[in-house]
């Protein structure tokens, strides 16, 4: 009976999935101010707690130490499944880097790897990290800005079409590579 109480409290089979971190761009040399965030499920998707995670760093290369000065840290999950590192400190190699990720939880056991970059380049200096497809957000907020304006404006233009057959092209310049929004010049 104790067999199957203690199969019941751990999973067959654990899955890992990166919910902070991945794709982040870190300057060289410097701390991060954020995290590795995984999530432990079992294979029910159901939030496992108390797995241990290992977070290892690369021996060579564009690689760093973790806040105890090793290159890996050992987490555990919590009631949600989360488990996370941070305050890396990165070595002065530029490139990418994978950390890799283990789980365990009795006799299960999952694994996955977490991709970074470490930069050398004036933007990562000025920013201590930018997250993946999350740290555009503001290129795409702006994007959506400015098509709604020039889609405002080409209406403007087309609203105001000449009618003489010597019309001279009108229209509305976006930036660079010049856009021009306006009818056809023959």
């Amino acid at each position: 009976m104790l067999a199957t109480f203690a199969w019941a409290q751990n999973p067959a089979i654990l899955q890992i999935k990166v919910t902070e971190g991945e794709g982040a761009v870190y300057a060289i040399g410097t701390r991060a101010t954020r995290g590795i965030t995984i999530e432990v499920t079992d294979e029910t998707g159901k939030p496992v707690d108390g797995a241990t995670v290992s977070f290892r760093l690369p021996a060579n290369g564009p690689s760093g130490t973790f806040s105890n000065g090793s290159r890996t840290e050992i987490a555990t999950t919590r009631g949600d499944g989360r488990a996370g590192v941070w305050g890396m400190q990165w070595s002065r190699t530029a490139g990418q880097l994978e950390i890799r990720i283990t789980a365990l939880k009795g006799q299960a056991r999952a694994g996955t790897v977490c991709g970074v970059y470490l930069s050398d380049s004036p933007e990562a200096r000025a920013s201590t990290a930018r997250i993946g497809p999350r740290g555009h957000k503001w290129l795409w907020i702006g994007l959506a800005i400015g098509g709604a304006a020039a889609a405002a404006l080409a209406g403007t233009a087309l609203a105001a079409k000449p009618t003489s057959s010597t019309a001279t092209a009108q229209g509305v310049q976006i930036g660079a590579p010049t856009i021009i929004i306006g009818p056809a010049v023959p």
